[in-house]
């Protein structure tokens, strides 16, 4: 889960990080109001949306004026801002930030990440902050440092002052960002995050570290854990069909293809997008129904998966398993029937009862295709949509 920069700069204050004084607005108006109650010459105003990369698309902007802060504001709010997170039809901006600006002399990049790979935590530090990290990464590796964290355990201030020291702050500096990386890290052990980012963080012509920007994304599972944290959550920002799932139980993602796809397993559904796009296709989305469907959550994924407008065909890839594959078969056949189903239909059954399951389906009055391999069935959905010849 995603929070607003402004969610995860009060999260950060929690946690003692220092950030620059500011309010939310959702209308000029109220942006005015935050600017004349800020102790400042000159403010910046940014665009709530999750999505990176905002500055370039014209959603921040610096204002010298409590007044040019309502103008900015009012440029900002309603606009669709289009970002290289967004895609093309970009985010509509519904409420600003508005925050005293810094006097900035050094710009660094800090991260808490959850390595998978060696599950526990890892901190990053580089010198080459307001960049982004993948780009830093890539032209100079070496001037990332990080340290992981054994489980259980704090940052230790040895582990801070390697990686501050290798960004080349001084003594009383490397002192304050041992504080605030300890910091992050407390955050994202409490409160189950997987990515605590700032970019940048700045070091002030007074030589004080100050959190700009601030990334933080929250490992779904733990929210029942995290109510707090739950709580942030912004519909506004999630798909419509994929809220729709959530509430259903069921593991739905939208994407830009045009061939729906259900499954059960998420190795399966990744291999089953992986496929469609071999043959020449797109997946419209990720459906995994996972292995208690019935003929209920069958129906509602038929549902979700053609409100998208996009989808042109449907894939059905199932291995039976705990879910039988004369359950999915006999769910297919009710829920078909159910929204009368117009769009094409290939279906691929392996695994526990998947003769029964065959048997259901052909005697049943739906018009599907049936494949026999996962190539297969790619091959004869990319047939439908003009993915291949």
């Amino acid at each position: 889960m995603n929070v607003h920069e402004y969610q995860a700069k009060e999260m950060l204050g929690l946690f003692g990080v220092p950030v620059p004084a500011g309010g939310l607005a959702e209308t000029p108006e109220e942006a005015k109001s935050v600017a004349e109650k800020l102790d400042a010459a000159t403010f910046v105003v940014k665009a709530q949306i999750h999505a990176g990369g905002r500055g370039k698309g014209g959603g921040i902007k610096v204002c010298q004026s409590a007044e040019e802060v309502a103008r900015a504001a009012d440029e900002i709010l309603g606009m669709h801002l289009v970002t290289h997170q967004t895609g093309p039809e970009g985010k509509l901006v519904r409420k600003v930030y508005v925050e005293a600006a810094t006097d900035i002399a050094r710009e660094l990049y800090l991260a808490v990440v959850l390595d998978r790979g060696a599950e526990r935590l890892a901190v990053m530090a580089s010198p080459d902050g307001g960049m982004d990290i993948e780009e830093v990464a890539e032209a100079t590796p070496e001037r990332i440092f990080s340290t992981r964290i054994d489980p259980g355990q704090p940052l230790w201030d040895f582990q801070a002052r390697q990686l501050l020291f290798g960004c080349g702050l001084d003594a009383g500096q490397v002192r304050q960002g041992t504080g605030l990386m300890q910091g992050l890290v407390k955050l994202a052990q409490d409160k189950d995050a997987t990515l605590v980012e700032i970019n940048p963080l700045a070091v002030t012509g007074e030589g004080q570290l100050v959190a700009l920007d601030a990334k933080i994304n929250f490992d779904d599972s733990a929210l029942r854990r995290n109510p707090d944290v739950a709580a942030l959550k912004d519909p506004t920002e999630t798909d419509p069909l994929e809220l729709t799932a959530t509430d259903l139980g069921l593991n739905y993602i939208r994407l830009d293809g045009n061939v729906g796809t259900m499954v059960n397993g998420a190795g399966l559904a990744m291999a089953t997008m992986d496929v469609v796009n071999m043959a020449g296709a797109k997946p419209a989305n990720f459906l995994d129904v996972g292995g208690g469907a019935d003929e209920e959550m069958i129906t509602k994924g038929f549902e979700i998966i053609l409100d998208d407008p996009n989808v042109e065909a449907i894939l059905i890839n199932i291995f039976g398993g705990i879910l039988r594959c004369d359950v999915l078969a006999a769910g297919v056949v009710g829920a078909a029937q159910k929204i009368d189903l117009q769009v094409p239909l290939v279906v691929r059954l392996e695994g526990t009862n998947v003769e029964e399951g065959k048997r259901i389906l052909n005697e049943s009055d739906i018009d599907f295709e049936v494949a026999g391999s996962m190539s297969e069935a790619a091959s004869k959905v990319a047939a439908v949509v003009g993915g291949v010849s």
